[in-house]
């Protein structure tokens, strides 16, 4: 483990150092030329770049904009977050170690994986780019691709259309499962240790439905889907980072690292659980009585400390002299907790969704139920079945029975994802109460959530004005660091415009 996260900072810390060449031995004599470097030295740098954007920024921001988090005091960007705001700049980070660091790697892995016909290798380096393209459409919208990691365009290449890169990025997927054969050797790599290129090729397989899924809602892609369902060669476990993680500072989980590791990371207490999923899980009648509590609220968020579910509010940051208000839930975090890619309860809602659309409402209910009891097995916990009684598959309105369960099913698992099924799915939707309905600031005595609907969103108390009442953040703003010196950047054209598959 040691050995390999060393030859991974290496490898970080060459990345894109010479606009002449990718390592340039003569830009620093500590770096191995790139004839020397390897597969198996390339993929854990790439692997850990990948996890910490997407298993920290992007949960941390997704969790926001899904109203799963609230903040509750310290660093500014989170309260902006959970304003649902993104700026230009505080993104950039992300942005730049995606392409730089994940994505610049990649292209190098891909070419010596290639060269040797090392085709497990040049599948699971597919999948991973795949991935990281898929995240940054999610994002953005539209990103640099065709024109992308060529030193010919450096710093000015252009930026693509969100379907574009998307079909592109499916198109290298089928290239690679041709040349591939599920008992192909695959590099040193912690997603799959000492496993062969098999549970890649589930990988790409659960990864393209995603994907196809999101496209089917501007394109029709349905023979494609279904011959995905045909063959049914999908993951049977989570796809996740897991078993790689230490208690030791740099080897946590980076969600973990970054917000709730006392000896690394951030000394501040900035996440807590939103009362919109709290209402969600644990619903209440008029009494204030528990009518019902989702077992798989005490896996994804903590009790405060009087042993109770409470959420915070959206859009307001409370004070540290507010003892009442410090009071809300955690998300239940640890220092080995997995970085989910995609989980089989995932696949399950997209197969549900299928069958709604062009199936049997049975086959929808099957799938639906199978996603039910998948994240509940995840989640280590009993009870799907008493779920799918209580929110039983309503075929009549697929999108909301689909978009909810999803949404909770997420919260506790990948709130990025969840932020991006609620953007498409357009589930749950906004109810009629609004967050000063919940909370008047500087007023502790005032918290009151009675007015709250369970499967519902609300405008926070202080809402980002470019977004407005009633509206999610759409998309970030074109990275700074990009943005700032690329002249073919586009317009930005708005916070409530969605990305492609959202229209």
């Amino acid at each position: 483990m040691k050995k390999i996260l060393l030859a991974s900072a290496l490898l970080l810390g060459v990345s894109f150092t010479s606009c002449n060449s990718y390592l340039d031995i003569n830009t620093d004599p500590n770096s191995p030329a790139e004839e020397n470097i390897e597969t198996s030295m390339l993929m854990p740098a790439i692997e850990m770049n990948t996890a910490s954007s997407y298993g920290n920024f992007l949960r941390i921001a997704g969790g926001f904009h899904a109203q799963q988090y609230a903040h509750l005091f310290g660093t500014s960007n989170y309260l902006d977050y959970s304003k649902f705001n993104m700026s230009a700049t505080r993104s950039s980070g992300t942005y730049t170690q995606f392409n730089q660091k994940a994505l610049q790697n990649l292209k190098t892995l891909l070419t010596k994986s290639a060269e040797q016909e090392d085709w497990g290798t040049y599948l699971a380096g597919t999948v991973l780019r795949a991935f990281v393209y898929e995240a940054l459409v999610d994002c953005y919208g539209e990103v640099p691709y065709t024109e992308a990691l060529d030193l010919e365009n450096f710093p000015t290449p252009k930026y693509d259309e969100g379907q574009v890169i998307y079909e592109g990025v499916i198109a290298e997927i089928n290239e690679a499962l041709e040349k591939v054969s599920a008992s192909n050797i695959v590099c040193t790599n912690f997603l799959f240790p000492s496993s062969t290129a098999d549970k890649w090729i589930k990988f790409a397989n659960a990864l393209k439905l995603r994907m196809l899924m999101r496209i089917s809602g501007v394109k029709d892609v349905q023979s494609e889907v279904a011959a995905l369902l045909a063959e049914n060669n999908f993951p049977t476990t989570d796809v996740s980072y897991k078993g790689c993680w230490k208690n030791e500072p740099g080897q946590m989980n980076p969600f973990y690292s970054e917000e709730f590791a006392t000896t690394w990371g951030s000394t501040q207490t900035n996440i807590a659980a939103n009362l919109a999923i709290i209402g969600t899980m644990q619903v209440k009648n008029s009494e204030g009585a528990i009518e019902y509590e989702d077992p798989r609220l005490a896996a994804f968020f903590q009790k405060n400390k009087s042993s109770e579910y409470i959420g915070g509010i959206s859009g307001t940051n409370y004070p540290k002299s507010t003892s009442k208000l410090q009071d809300w839930c955690r998300p239940v975090a640890t220092f080995d907790m997995p970085v989910y890619l995609i989980t089989v309860s995932e696949v399950e809602f997209f197969k549900a969704e299928y069958y709604a659309r062009y199936g049997s409402a049975a086959d929808a209910a099957t799938h639906y139920a199978a996603a039910i009891e998948a994240s509940f097995a995840s989640a280590n916990v009993s009870g799907a079945a008493d779920y799918v009684a209580r929110y039983p598959f309503d075929a009549s309105n697929y999108k909301k029975s689909i978009g909810i369960a999803k949404w909770v099913a997420l919260s506790g698992v990948n709130p990025f994802e969840a932020w991006c099924e609620m953007r498409r799915l357009d589930y749950p939707t906004f109810g009629t109460a609004k967050g000063s309905d919940f909370y008047t600031e500087g007023d502790q005595e005032s918290y009151n959530t009675s007015k709250y609907v369970p499967g519902t969103l609300y405008t926070p108390i202080q809402v980002f004005g470019e977004v407005g009442a009633n509206k999610l953040l759409e998309r970030y703003p074109y990275a700074e660091s990009s943005s700032s010196r690329n002249e073919n950047t586009p317009a930005f054209p708005g916070y409530t415009s969605p990305v492609f598959w959202g229209k």
